[in-house]
């Protein structure tokens, strides 16, 4: 797996405030040439005004050399065509599973939502990529694998495929060398980022309590060598996402600069 075949994207979730042109400066000047936008309340293109916004944010994006990857976003019919308008390839969503409910059911509840969106995906040639995540969520490789069993598996050209996350993978799934082998023909595109389980509460509590502390991509349980070692073996070229998610909020860009050289440096 060579550099070259890799689109190294960065998740510009940190940076609301800034408008689409500044955010295309910055990404830049970060080094990075692609980038997956979230189409959500308060930031640059607001879901209600998706089909508008979102084709003329990317023109100007691709005016500075960056283009838009992945959309997170809602999975709805407008949100699809405007991705397809726009010439995003990935609507990326994660699938809730509804605390209390029993988890086939919830399974099933969510195969019907995909079911009803898999004509219009089919008809606007994107693809909703569907990613692992801990707590009340599809949470990893094995359950994303039998959640999109009904689907037909070729990866970035499906309707419906997996975005496969190294971090929420190693809160709670398996070794990554097992994960990736199992989701590999399903798989869209690649998440960094990187967390370990910390103690919320002390030793004196009735009860431990435990949070995700999302650190940089050395320091968390997902060890990103053998990450990209195994998307080596196995053939990868299409998009690496760093997701800039820090608990530390002070140091974000410096972190996402830094991950990006690092995810580099394990190749």
């Amino acid at each position: 797996m060579a550099a070259a075949e890799i689109t190294w994207s960065v998740f510009t979730k940190p940076w609301r405030g800034l408008s689409v042109p500044a955010l295309g400066a910055l990404v830049r000047d970060m080094g990075y040439g692609a980038i997956e936008l979230p189409v959500r309340p308060g930031y640059q293109v607001l879901p209600e005004n998706v089909e508008r916004d979102l084709p003329p944010a990317a023109r100007i994006l691709a005016e500075q050399g960056v283009t838009i990857a992945s959309v997170a976003g809602p999975a709805d019919a407008a949100t699809i065509a405007a991705c397809a308008q726009a010439g995003v390839p990935v609507l990326r969503v994660m699938a809730n599973v509804t605390p209390g409910q029993p988890y086939a059911q919830e399974e099933a509840r969510i195969r019907r939502e995909y079911d009803a969106l898999f004509p219009v995906l089919e008809e606007h040639g994107v693809t909703l990529g569907v990613q692992n995540h801990v707590d009340h969520f599809v949470g990893n490789a094995l359950a994303l694998d039998r959640l999109l069993a009904p689907y037909p598996c070729a990866g970035h050209a499906a309707p419906i495929a997996a975005v496969w996350d190294a971090a929420h993978e190693a809160l709670c799934g398996i070794q990554p060398e097992h994960a990736l082998d199992i989701i590999w023909p399903r798989l869209c595109m690649v998440n960094l980022k990187n967390a370990f389980w910390q103690r919320a509460n002390g030793p004196e509590a009735p009860q431990a309590r435990w949070r995700a502390y999302w650190t940089s991509g050395r320091h968390g349980l997902a060890s990103w060598p053998r990450v990209m070692a195994e998307l080596a073996r196995l053939g990868y070229k299409g998009v690496i996402c760093i997701t800039a998610e820090y608990d530390d909020h002070d140091a974000v860009e410096r972190l996402a600069r830094e991950d990006r050289a690092y995810a580099k440096s394990c190749l």
